[in-house]
Formats: structure tokens, C-alpha cells, sequence
């Protein structure tokens, strides 16, 4: 059974699920466009899985804060990340990866 949510809804079940910190307001809401899109694009219908979206994805708020998690060497810039896995940009530094 699928039960369609709102942006309010995504957001709660985070809250709810005491992982509110994982990602910020703005983050959630591009995560949650996100998976919307990706739903139309595929035809499929995503389970919300507040866990596995907090273990998969991680935001960060410049690019030297990821290059703390990862080598710098390797990832000089947004687009060397993104030949490496998903980016969804936030504004013009901070964005969301999915883990890799």
C-alpha cells in the first residue's frame, strides 16, 4: 500500500523519527523535490525510509567540509563529485551527496 505525502509530511517523519539534525530545512526540501522527481522519472514509486535516506545521503555546507569526509586530492571541485556519485545543490555552496 502507497500512501502519497507532502513536503510537511516528509519533514515530520524525520522529526518523528529523531533525525531532524541529519539534514537542514532546505535540505529536506531538496531531498523531498528530489524524490519526487526521480518518482516521475522512473514511474516508480519511492518508500520513504527515513533511515536509509539518513544513511545514503549526506549534506555538507562547502566543498572543504566534504573534503574533510573524503580526499581532497580527488574532488578539487562540485564537478569532480559529480562524476562520482548524485549532487543536489542547495545554493551556491552547500549541497547534498549521496554517499559513495
Amino acid at each position: 500500500m502507497i500512501q502519497t505525502i507532502s513536503i510537511g509530511d516528509f519533514r515530520d517523519a524525520f522529526r518523528n523519527a529523531n533525525r531532524k539534525e541529519n539534514f537542514s530545512y532546505n535540505g529536506l526540501t531538496e531531498l523531498f523535490n528530489y524524490f519526487e522527481g526521480l518518482e516521475e522519472e522512473t514511474e516508480e514509486k519511492i518508500e520513504l525510509d527515513v533511515i536509509n535516506i539518513c544513511c545514503s545521503y549526506s549534506e555538507y555546507e562547502n566543498l572543504k567540509e566534504f573534503q574533510k569526509d573524503y580526499n581532497k586530492e580527488d574532488y578539487e571541485s562540485i564537478e569532480d563529485i559529480r562524476e562520482a556519485t548524485i549532487v543536489i545543490m542547495l545554493d551556491e555552496e552547500s549541497f547534498i551527496i549521496e554517499n559513495f
